[in-house]
C-alpha cells in the first residue's frame, strides 16, 4: 500500500515539471531549436522523397554517429549504436554487391532456404539491417521525447521501410527477377511512401 501522500507529492511534482518544461520552451533558444529541428525534419523527408537509397543511408548513420558522440547516457545505448553503425556498415557492402548481378547471384545462392527468403528474395545482412533498425526506431520512439523528436524518429523510420523497397527493387534487378516497365522506378520517378 502506498504510502500517505506520495501520490499526492508525486502528481504536485509531475505538474511543477510540466510547468517548467512549458516555460524553458519559450525560450528564444528553445523556439530556435524548433527551427533547426524542422529543417531536419524535412531533411530527412526530402531524403526519403528523393529516392535515393545512398542518401538515406548517409543521413542515418550521420544520425547515428552523432547520437554516440553527443548523447550517450548508459552502456546499453552505447551498445544499441555500435550494433547499429555495425550492421549498417555490413548493409552498405551489400549495396554495393547489388550493383554487379554475377557477385550479388553469390549470396543469392547462399540465401536458398526458404527461411533465409522473404518474397523470392534473400534476406541478406542489408534486409535485416532495414528491419532491425526500423524496430530500433519504433522502441526509441516510446521513449520520453518531445513532439518533435517523436516526428524525426517517425522520418526516420519511414527512411528504414523506403530503404528496404528500393534495396529489394535492387535486388530483383540484380537476380534478373524485374520486368522492363518497372525498372524505371525509384531515383527516376521518385518514391513516395
Amino acid at each position: 500500500m502506498a504510502k500517505t501522500g506520495l501520490i499526492e507529492t508525486f502528481n504536485d511534482t509531475l505538474l511543477l515539471e510540466k510547468s517548467f518544461t512549458q516555460e524553458v520552451d519559450r525560450t528564444r533558444a528553445a523556439k530556435e531549436r524548433a527551427a533547426v529541428r524542422g529543417t531536419l525534419l524535412a531533411i530527412v523527408q526530402d531524403a526519403r522523397r528523393s529516392g535515393d537509397l545512398e542518401t538515406i543511408l548517409t543521413i542515418e548513420r550521420r544520425f547515428l554517429e552523432n547520437d554516440r558522440a553527443e548523447y550517450v547516457s548508459s552502456r546499453a545505448m552505447r551498445s544499441s549504436l555500435d550494433v547499429a553503425l555495425a550492421e549498417l556498415k555490413i548493409a552498405e557492402r551489400h549495396i554495393e554487391l547489388v550493383k554487379d548481378p554475377v557477385q550479388y547471384r553469390l549470396i543469392d545462392e547462399a540465401h536458398s532456404l526458404p527461411k533465409r527468403r522473404v518474397g523470392g528474395l534473400p534476406k541478406d545482412e542489408a534486409r535485416l539491417f532495414f528491419g532491425s533498425h526500423a524496430t530500433r526506431l519504433l522502441n526509441q520512439d516510446k521513449s520520453r521525447l518531445d513532439r518533435q523528436e517523436k516526428q524525426i524518429i517517425e522520418a526516420r523510420k519511414q527512411n528504414m521501410r523506403a530503404g528496404a523497397k528500393l534495396y529489394e527493387a535492387r535486388q530483383r534487378q540484380a537476380l534478373g527477377l524485374e520486368s522492363a516497365p518497372n525498372k524505371k522506378r525509384g531515383r527516376d520517378q521518385g518514391m513516395e511512401f
